[in-house]
């Protein structure tokens, strides 16, 4: 039976917000990006709950997409249709020599810097473009984004190889 692991979402998705806090800090990149940005202290003042708020559900949304980046086997899961109950006997046998395989940190933070790098980076530098925005906003963003999913499918990957939500091979 493969079970999602919500502990390992929950704890991935305030990631972005803790990571924000310190890319965005007007001593890192926070003062470069508003100017970049075009905005100012007096424009991000008030309804900033309501942006947070909306920012955890936003980032559950990612982190919950991340364990199909970063857990192949929920892959090999998807291919079947999900129903290991009536899986052919190859499916069996795949998850007998790598159900708990790949499963570490530096796994899922590999293919969530790889899924940073091919896919975040090219879809913020392409709205950066037409926004007429400058190469420093892209590589702001599209950095603190990179490096945020790369923690988070690291910290997605890694709990699945310790935590015992292990995929179960019986017919």
């Amino acid at each position: 039976m493969v079970q999602i692991n919500f502990w390992a979402v929950l704890a991935a998705s305030v990631i972005p917000l803790i990571m924000g806090f310190v890319w965005y800090h007007p001593k890192i990149f926070g003062t470069i990006w508003m100017k970049e940005a075009g905005l100012s202290e007096d424009k991000m003042k008030g309804q900033m709950v309501g942006v947070f708020v909306f920012s955890v559900i936003l980032s559950l949304l990612i982190a919950y997409f991340l364990q199909f980046v970063v857990v192949h086997q929920m892959g090999a899961l998807g291919m079947i249709g999900g129903d290991e109950m009536n899986a052919n006997e190859s499916y069996h046998a795949f998850m007998k020599d790598y159900g708990v395989a790949y499963r570490s940190f530096g796994h899922g933070a590999l293919h969530s810097f790889m899924t940073g790098f091919m896919f975040v980076f090219p879809v913020i530098a392409i709205n950066a473009m037409f926004e007429r925005k400058s190469w420093k906003y892209t590589m702001i963003n599209a950095g603190y984004w990179t490096l945020t999913i790369t923690i988070m499918g690291g910290i997605i990957c890694g709990w699945y190889a310790v935590d015992g939500f292990h995929w179960m091979t019986q017919k």
